[in-house]
C-alpha cells in the first residue's frame, strides 16, 4: 500500500471576490470560468513507504500548493489524496507556533498536535532543544526570534516526532549552512530509519542526493516523473534553454549537443571527449578535456565537479577559478584542457564527474555544453592488509604533524 496517494488532484483560485462567485463554487465546487486561475492541473502520483519522493519546479510551479493539499491544509478543488501514517510537515515558517508562548511551551503544544504524548515529550525534548541549539531563547516567546530560530526549533521538533512521512517545503533554503547541513543529515537518518520522505527544494543537488524519484511541476502541470536522476536533468536543461535571449537562440543555426537528458548547453561550444589519463603520482588525478567551438566563445571557462554515489558535490573547479583564463575559441577551432588534481583519499564508492564548457566569468556565465555524470571512477574499498585505512567522513585530507603541548 503506497503511504501517499495523489489522484487528479487540480487546484483552482478566483480571480474575483463576487458573492456570486462563492455561491457557485459552493454549490459546483467542479465547475470552472475564465475568472479563474489554475494552480494545480490534474496532478496524479504514489509514493512508496519508506520512498524519498523530490519535487521541483520553477517559483509558481504549484509545489507549494500541492504539498499543502497533501498535508491537508488546502483542499483540493477536484480529486484525492490518501494518507497511510503519522505525517509531519515543515512549510512556512512557524505556522504552528503560538508567537506569545515560549519555545518550550510550543515544543509542547506542537508536539502534542503531531500525536506525541506527554511523557514521549518528555523524553525528547533534551535532543530538541541540543539539535535546535537556540541556547535560553527556548525560554523566551517565539515572536522575539529570528527567521532562522524559528526554523531550528520547527525542524527540530518534526524531526523528533516518529513520523512515517515527512514533508519539507523550500523552509531549509533561510537556514545558515551548518544547520541546513544537519537538516540534511537528519533526513538522510529518517529516510534509513524506513520514513516516507516527500521533499521539495531549489537545490537539485539535494533532491538527487536524497530522492529515488522526482516530480517536475511546470506551471501546474506534470512534465516529468521518473527517476531523480533523469528528470533534474531535463529540468536543468529546460531551465537554461528558457533563459537563454531571444538573439542567441534566433542566430543559432548549428545543431544542439547530443540529444541525451543529461546533457544541455547553449551550443556555442561542445565537449567531445573526457579522459582519466594515467597521472604522474598515485596521489595525483589527470582530468583531461577536449574541447570544440561551434560559434565564436570570446570567454570560455572549462570546469568540472566530482559527486559520489548519493549525487552530493564533492569539489570541483574550472579555468576562471583556478586563474588560467583560456583564449578566444573560434568556429571550429579544438583545445585540450588538463586538470592535475592531487587528490586526497575518498571514502569508498563510485564517484561521478560532470563536465562544462562555459562563456563569460565567474559571475555571470552562459553554459555552452555540460554533460551530467560524464565518466566515473572508483575509490579504494578500506583493506588493511594492504595498509590501506578507512576514510573517516567523504575524504581524508593529509595531517602533517601532531603536537601536544603541556601547560
Amino acid at each position: 500500500m503506497p503511504a501517499v496517494e495523489v489522484a487528479r488532484i487540480s487546484k483552482y483560485y478566483p480571480l474575483g471576490n463576487s458573492q456570486w462567485g462563492r455561491v457557485r463554487r459552493i454549490f459546483s465546487p467542479g465547475s470552472h470560468t475564465r475568472d479563474e486561475v489554475c494552480a494545480l492541473r490534474d496532478v496524479t502520483f504514489a509514493v512508496e513507504e519508506g520512498e524519498a519522493f523530490g519535487i521541483i519546479g520553477s517559483n509558481g510551479s504549484g509545489k507549494s500548493t500541492l504539498l499543502q493539499i497533501v498535508a491537508g491544509i488546502l483542499r483540493p478543488s477536484s480529486g484525492s489524496v490518501t494518507i497511510n501514517g503519522r505525517c509531519s510537515t515543515l512549510l512556512e515558517l512557524g505556522s504552528g507556533f503560538a508567537p506569545e508562548f515560549t519555545g518550550r511551551q510550543n515544543v509542547y503544544l506542537n508536539a502534542t498536535i503531531l500525536g506525541l504524548s506527554q511523557e514521549d515529550i518528555d523524553a525528547k525534548f533534551a535532543s530538541i532543544e541540543r539539535f535546535a541549539d537556540i541556547g535560553s531563547f527556548i525560554d523566551q516567546p517565539i515572536r522575539t526570534y529570528s527567521t532562522g530560530m524559528v526554523l531550528r526549533l520547527a525542524f527540530a521538533v518534526i524531526a523528533h516526532s516518529d513520523p512515517r512521512i515527512l514533508i519539507v517545503d523550500e523552509a531549509l533554503a533561510v537556514g545558515d549552512v551548518a544547520f541546513r547541513q544537519r537538516c540534511m543529515r537528519r533526513i538522510h537518518e529518517l529516510r534509513l530509519q524506513g520514513v516516507t520522505i516527500l521533499f521539495v527544494s531549489h537545490d537539485t543537488g539535494d533532491v538527487k542526493a536524497l530522492c529515488e524519484r522526482c516530480l517536475w511541476l511546470d506551471r501546474g502541470t506534470v512534465r516529468g516523473l521518473g527517476e531523480a536522476d533523469d528528470i533534474v536533468a531535463r529540468y536543468l536543461a529546460a531551465t537554461l534553454e528558457r533563459d537563454r535571449s531571444p538573439e542567441v537562440a534566433e542566430s543559432s543555426s548549428t545543431p544542439e549537443p547530443s540529444a541525451t537528458a543529461h546533457r544541455f548547453g547553449n551550443g556555442a561550444a561542445k565537449v567531445i571527449d573526457v579522459s582519466l589519463p594515467p597521472a604522474q603520482s598515485k596521489r595525483e588525478a589527470l582530468l583531461r578535456l577536449y574541447i570544440r567551438g561551434v560559434r565564436a566563445v570570446t570567454a570560455p571557462i572549462a570546469g568540472f565537479l566530482v559527486r559520489n554515489q548519493k549525487g552530493e558535490s564533492i569539489f570541483g573547479t574550472n579555468s576562471a577559478r583556478e586563474n588560467h583564463p583560456l583564449a578566444v575559441l573560434n568556429p571550429g577551432e579544438e583545445r585540450t584542457v588538463d586538470f592535475r588534481v592531487t587528490m586526497p583519499r575518498l571514502a569508498p564508492g563510485r564517484y561521478s564527474i560532470s563536465v562544462a564548457v562555459s562563456d563569460g566569468s565567474i559571475g555571470e556565465f552562459e553554459v555552452c555544453d555540460y554533460i551530467e555524470d560524464a565518466i566515473s571512477f572508483d575509490a579504494a574499498q578500506f583493506d588493511p592488509l594492504a595498509g590501506i585505512r578507512p576514510v573517516s567522513g567523504y575524504m581524508e585530507l593529509p595531517c602533517s604533524s601532531v603536537a601536544i603541548h603541556r601547560h
